[in-house]
Order: structure tokens, then C-alpha cells, then sequence
């Protein structure tokens, strides 16, 4: 199993996270694809809201979350030759759940916005401790 491998870690008020493309990744070369960025944007601002929420309550452990919700606005391309920076830091949250904006940027340029809403999950749910 591949997979993304994105290690999302907490900054001050945000989350981040540093992530290089493979030539897989590309839609054409030199550029991402549109839809790793989005499945990027959409991992980062799952653990975002998981940290968020799990701070929040106190707990030991993060919640089991899932995706209620996203959009991605693809501002320009993204070079796929260099690392990508994610960012995201929750705007809005309630016991189980928080909305999260982010942005994906290469060499200090925002090549996408984001934002989701992210819900946290009891045991029964299909998803539940699944990552």
C-alpha cells in the first residue's frame, strides 16, 4: 500500500505539513494532479479537525473522523519537481465536529484553498478506526 504518507504536525495555531510529489502524482509532467491535491487538502484537514477535536475534549487520542464536506479552489498549478506545503487551521468547531481551511503552496505560492467540514464518529460507523 502507497498511499499519500503525509505526516500533518502542529505549528502554533495551524497544521502543517511538508509533502513531496513522484512522477505518479503528475497530471502532465511538471504538473500535480488536481486530484492528489484535493485528496491532500482532504487527509491534512481530516487530521487537522481530529487534532483539533482531541485537544479540545482533553482526550488522549484523536477521534475517528471523517469528511462531511469540501471544496477546492485550484488556483493555478501546482509544479510537481518540488515539495508542497500544506497549511489548515480550524474556523469553526463543536464537540464532534470542525470546519478547517487550508491552502497547498509551492515555493511560497498558493496553488489551492480549501475548506471541509469534518465530523467525528462513534463505534458502528463503517469508518470507524479504519486509519
Amino acid at each position: 500500500m502507497k498511499g499519500l504518507r503525509i505526516r500533518s504536525l502542529p505549528e502554533g495555531d495551524e497544521v502543517v505539513a511538508d509533502w513531496t510529489p513522484e512522477p505518479h502524482h503528475e497530471a502532465f509532467p511538471g504538473m500535480l494532479n488536481g486530484g492528489i491535491v484535493g485528496a491532500l487538502l482532504d487527509c491534512h484537514g481530516n487530521w487537522t479537525a481530529a487534532w483539533h477535536l482531541m485537544n479540545k475534549a482533553g482526550a488522549d487520542a484523536p477521534p475517528v473522523t471523517v469528511t462531511a464536506d469540501y471544496a477546492v479552489k485550484l488556483r493555478r498549478p501546482t509544479p510537481s519537481g518540488a515539495p508542497v506545503r500544506l497549511r489548515a487551521k480550524v474556523v469553526e468547531s463543536t464537540d464532534d465536529r470542525a470546519v478547517v481551511e487550508a491552502t497547498l503552496e509551492s515555493g511560497g505560492t498558493v496553488c489551492a484553498t480549501f475548506r471541509g467540514t469534518f465530523v467525528a464518529v462513534k463505534p458502528g460507523h463503517p469508518a470507524y478506526h479504519r486509519w
